[in-house]
């Protein structure tokens, strides 16, 4: 077994190529000014001698990192709770798993403000970043904008400029798509469990809600507002029960506060779908374990990452993305709540 002081060396790796030194760094480190005769050589004899590179005497050759930065304003415990953030982590590292990239994962202390992430992203510590849950109080996408830093959106970000690259699926379709299955359905005094607005996505899906009623010629005030979490949802669930008791449907702008929003139906015996009918967004394992089992709009959060990254691949390396916006069409997934 090889140990540390025996692992081959640069200039052992120029030996056996029967080139300079230099010539051997350079063609490990990028093939720059290197003819293709003695990129073969190099590249055999590292495969011969089992070489490494040193990655940090390597950055100083390709000025890069080889790291590149998930970036999730939020506070820790949401990367364990929330299936969103969960599905993002699991579609970088799949986008990863064929190259030497290491992933780096920034996210917020509670209550504090996104200066200490935007300082990290400038300071050269890693080649890009893929940022996803941001608010619009992060000012992250100004820090991409005054930065020459490779990044990638997931979420459509509030600052509408080709300079800022993103993935999404279509929310005001979504909620379009789930406040129609619930017109569908014969329901007509139709609530929503709106997310946060200062996130595009719970915007959106608002949106959505509010143009499907208005194409009906329902009215659109029953709105109580969660935080995309279980206990935000259970909230403004009670919330709409004490102020709209009429309400005979909800659309919930996530499958976790459809989560919340069934139990407390359940707790003031009203019964799903009998009652009160309610249609979740996301689809990420959450609809599929509650009773009864959620109907919900397909979020493809793994897909939009792994496109993401991909994305963010190709700025890093030079290469020109064939579009600044990709955006996903959303699907309704059947359950048993309508």
């Amino acid at each position: 077994m090889s140990t540390l002081s025996s692992a081959p060396t640069l200039d052992e790796v120029a030996q056996t190529a029967g080139v300079s030194r230099s010539t051997a760094s350079r063609a490990i480190n990028g093939g720059l000014r290197v003819s293709p005769e003695a990129q073969a050589a190099v590249d055999a004899a590292v495969l011969q001698l089992g070489y490494t590179p040193n990655r940090a005497a390597r950055s100083l050759v390709t000025r890069r990192t080889d790291s590149i930065a998930l970036v999730v304003p939020e506070p820790d415990e949401r990367i364990l709770t929330d299936p969103f953030l969960s599905g993002t982590l699991r579609g970088v590292s799949a986008a990863l798993a064929p190259t030497d990239l290491q992933l780096v994962l920034l996210i917020a202390r509670p209550d504090e403000h996104a200066g200490r992430i935007v300082r990290y992203l400038r300071s050269g510590h890693v080649d890009g970043a893929i940022i996803t849950s941001h608010h619009r109080e992060d000012d992250l996408e100004g820090a991409v904008l005054a930065s020459p830093l490779p990044a990638v959106f997931v979420g459509r970000p509030f600052t509408a400029m080709d300079d800022l690259v993103y993935v999404d699926v279509d929310n005001v379709e979504g909620g379009r798509i789930a406040t129609r299955r619930l017109l569908d359905g014969g329901y007509r005094r139709i609530a929503t469990i709106a997310g946060p607005q200062d996130m595009t996505a719970a915007v959106d899906r608002l949106a959505g809600w509010r143009a499907a009623l208005g194409s009906a010629g329902l009215p659109d005030d029953a709105i109580a507002y969660g935080d995309f979490a279980a206990a935000g949802g259970a909230a403004a669930m009670e919330e709409l029960l004490d102020r709209h008791p009429d309400i005979d449907a909800v659309f919930a702008a996530s499958d976790l506060m459809a989560e919340g929003a069934l139990r407390v139906l359940r707790a003031r015996g009203r019964s799903v779908p009998g009652d009160v009918a309610v249609v979740g967004f996301d689809n990420l394992g959450v609809a599929a374990t509650t009773s009864p089992a959620l109907t919900t709009v397909q979020n493809p959060v793994v897909e939009m990452v792994k496109a993401a990254t991909g994305m963010l691949l190709d700025l890093i390396a030079g290469r020109p993305v064939k579009e600044s916006a990709r955006v996903f069409s959303p699907e309704l997934i059947r359950g048993a709540s309508d």
